[in-house]
């Protein structure tokens, strides 16, 4: 027996991931970061083969990490982890710098940087794992503590996207009876749930100008779902 529970209990931090040059590039949200040797320092990142920033680190050969902090916006969030970049272009407009490999570095809500030049790559399935020597990295940020998994998910409220490694799918928790009256609405960008039998306020009672804690979509974005 799988209790999905027991996966929340790994510890995570929350990085965006980008790669490219200075014409174009990518970057998403990613959770799944970790120094795996010391000398030399390398360390693995973790990337869905459907993700677009994948194609860039695959052609590059190099990739970069920026550690963000825990007040993170969520239009931040939205926009790096529930949007494509096959669809919009999510560097233009961010505060980039560009590395010693040429790969852009996103500074936005970033305490920290690391840059990494790809030495391995390991295919496991539905995503790739990229083993990078470090190349170079940087605090920018002494004063704000690193935004870790589990705060998003239990403080923020936040879910996974479909493509992280760490993706569950909610049909298969454990779900305890609920007072009828008590409803869920549903963020239609980023699947966010807002749940009554967990939040202290009913949905019909938030502010309008109310936006979704993980993506920023607005409270008309939601839709009732079943309980």
């Amino acid at each position: 027996m799988i209790d999905f529970e027991a996966l929340f209990k790994i510890s995570y931090g929350l990085y965006i991931v980008s790669s490219g040059d200075n014409q174009s590039g990518n970057g998403f949200i990613s959770n799944t970061v970790f120094q795996v040797t010391a000398d030399p320092i390398r360390f693995a990142a973790c990337c869905n083969k459907d993700n677009h920033t994948a194609g860039f680190i695959k052609k590059y050969g190099a990739l970069a990490v920026s550690i963000l902090h825990k007040d993170t916006s969520p239009e931040l969030f939205g926009l790096f982890g529930y949007k494509s970049g096959k669809d919009i272009d999510k560097i233009k407009g961010m505060k980039v710098i560009y590395g010693e490999t040429g790969v852009p570095i996103i500074l936005n809500e970033c305490i920290a940087y690391l840059e990494l030049k790809v030495v391995q790559t390991f295919d496991v399935g539905t995503h790739l794992i990229f083993i990078g020597e470090l190349v170079q990295s940087k605090t920018l940020d002494e004063s704000k503590e690193p935004i870790t998994y589990a705060f998003y998910r239990q403080v923020r409220k936040g879910v996974a996207p479909k493509n992280a490694p760490t993706f569950v799918d909610k049909s298969k928790l454990q779900i305890n009876k609920q007072d009828p009256s008590l409803k869920k609405y549903k963020c239609g960008a980023c699947g966010y749930i807002y749940d009554e039998s967990v939040e202290k306020i009913k949905f019909s009672e938030l502010p309008a100008d109310w936006i979704c804690p993980v993506c920023g979509s607005e409270k008309s974005d939601f839709f009732e779902i079943d309980n």
